[in-house]
């Protein structure tokens, strides 16, 4: 693996474009590659940033060493797997894939390949800046809302795919263990869910891809108490013993989950850490919940 690593972008959408900047941004790196359907807009992201566009897959693999997979969600087995058959670690914009099947392919072949693959569950970043993954007790209850204006992105998955697996992995998480229950109802692009887990948590999770304004909140209860964030707004409440950071949105990695997670990503491909911050197995997790919860959507 060379000094500085060549980071190459798969989608030349939103996503592509955090991916792309971070890549020209962070030390030991550069942009050098992206890749998408349309060559105007491949274009258009890439040489602002010092690299250049492609249309092909195997010309684009050619020329980089790590890639971030920011496509549609239905694309993004057959691409990491392709980049990893090509040596490349592999960052997946998140969910990993849309099935438990393409997710154990990409396991397994990462593993075969001594590939580092990562999943892009960057709000974890926040999580460890509050310090909650930290803390001594754990949460007896969660509710999670998460909504957004309508966007033409991510429509290839559910709103649970797309919006409430953010919640769902982090209560994972927290839990530290399986699911008893799981619940559901809503459509393709408003749902709500409970989940019940191993260690006692009952989770609930409210989503919608089509509210008049933007919403994003937690509340945790504790046996000592509650805590609500309204990252939004940038509210902290805690009425807890728990020893947390009110301060977590003015810090740099909370004003930048994406390049700590990134950072993380490209440290543990030069084998300065152990592995990303989400792995294949953690994403996969993630992934089975929400699949178990879609069940009960309706169209």
């Amino acid at each position: 693996m060379s000094e500085i690593l060549r980071g190459g972008v798969i989608g030349a959408g939103v996503f592509g474009g955090h991916h792309a900047r971070q890549y020209a941004r962070l030390p030991g790196a550069v942009l050098s590659a992206v890749m998408d359907p349309n060559p105007e807009r491949a274009a258009a992201l890439a040489m602002p940033l010092g690299g250049r566009a492609f249309t092909e897959l195997d010309a684009f693999l050619d020329a980089v060493d790590v890639v971030t997979i920011a496509s549609p969600a239905q694309a993004h087995a057959g691409q990491a797997l392709a980049a990893i058959a090509a040596g490349k670690p592999v960052y997946i914009e998140k969910p990993i894939a849309v099935s438990l099947a393409e997710s154990e392919a990409i396991g397994r072949a990462a593993q075969a390949a001594g590939v580092i693959v990562a999943c892009g569950h960057q709000e974890r970043v926040l999580f460890e800046t509050i310090s909650l993954f930290d803390a001594t007790e754990r949460p007896l209850r969660l509710e999670a809302v998460r909504h957004g204006p309508p966007s033409p992105r991510s429509l290839d998955v559910s709103v649970v795919l797309d919006l409430m697996i953010h919640d769902l992995d982090l209560a994972l998480t927290l839990a530290g263990g399986g699911t008893r229950s799981v619940v559901g109802e809503g459509t393709v692009d408003i749902a709500l869910a409970q989940v019940e887990f191993d260690g006692g948590l009952v989770a609930r999770f409210d989503v919608s891809r089509r509210a008049d304004a933007r919403r994003r909140s937690m509340k945790l209860v504790y046996s000592s108490g509650e805590v609500e964030v309204d990252f939004v707004q940038q509210t902290f409440r805690n009425t807890t013993k728990l020893a947390l950071n009110s301060a977590f949105a003015s810090t740099p990695s909370g004003q930048d989950t994406l390049a700590v997670s990134l950072e993380r990503f490209l440290a543990a491909v030069r084998g300065e850490v152990e592995g990303p911050l989400v792995g294949v197995e953690a994403a996969a997790r993630a992934l089975g919940l929400a699949l178990s919860i879609e069940k009960f959507l309706t169209q």
